[in-house]
């Protein structure tokens, strides 16, 4: 249907880049009024700080699928780039590349966007089996 970035300024404080992404979380899922909310599942990073504060989005991202009833899954990175490139290992490029040939995108989006297409895609995949 769509696709986008939810952008908060990086100069507010952190508690209010979260609401932010709340609120357009909600406004997204209020106008497009999905079945299921697919989400990418925790991995490890090398920066702590970093992994807290996706970890703290994420949580956002859950309670605006809660709020809305409806069911939530996830796909670790490895989960989604098989399903959409064949390879768990695969590059952002390549995925970037199978998301837009797989879509029929003729402008490469930036790789937030083509990461989040690709979970849509890979939820897809095993709502087929």
């Amino acid at each position: 249907m769509d696709s986008g970035v939810i952008k908060a300024d990086p100069k507010i404080e952190f508690h209010l880049r979260l609401k932010v992404l709340y609120d357009g979380m909600m406004e997204v899922i209020g106008d497009c009024r999905p079945d299921v909310v697919a989400i990418e599942s925790v991995f490890h990073y090398r920066n702590v700080m970093s992994m807290l504060k996706l970890g703290q989005a994420r949580g956002v991202l859950m309670l605006a699928a809660a709020n809305f009833d409806l069911p939530l899954v996830e796909y670790s990175p490895k989960e989604v780039k098989a399903a959409v490139t064949g390879n768990g290992n695969a590059s952002k490029e390549q995925v970037q590349q199978a998301v837009m040939a797989d879509l029929g995108l003729q402008q490469p989006s930036r790789f937030d966007v083509t990461d989040a297409l690709a979970i849509a895609i890979c939820h897809c995949h095993r709502m087929r089996f």
